[in-house]
């Protein structure tokens, strides 16, 4: 149920990326920064995803730490863009809390997973 909720998260925080930066593409015509962000901010709810098809507990547990690499990476180019101007500290406070969050669940499943085997 966990990582139900933790998909379901990540997928959340993805489709609020993809806004954010087509928002700021089509008003400040940036496009380096945010493609970054695109990336790593996207591909944290396709890893997990990805994890649900794992071929064995090695390979789920590489998944969701390749998610947590990623989410760090989107914590990053937030916090960039924050401090160039791109985003407002509101919007920029509620991405960093959901990114955290995320953060925290996956740091938990890896633990919980490895300490199973």
């Amino acid at each position: 149920m966990a990582e139900s909720i933790l998909r379901d998260k990540a997928k959340a925080f993805a489709k609020n990326i993809v806004v954010l930066c087509r928002d700021i593409k089509s008003s400040f015509k940036e496009s380096v920064l945010t493609n970054q962000l695109l990336r790593s901010g996207t591909s944290i709810g396709a890893n997990l995803h990805e994890a649900q098809y794992a071929q064995g507990t090695r390979d789920f547990i590489s998944k969701f730490e390749i998610a947590l690499k990623e989410c760090y990476e989107s914590e990053y180019w937030l916090e960039l863009l924050h401090e160039t101007g791109y985003i407002p500290d509101q919007q920029y406070k509620a991405l960093q809390n959901d990114c955290g969050s995320i953060r925290r669940m996956l740091i938990a499943s890896i633990n919980t997973t490895k300490a199973k085997q």
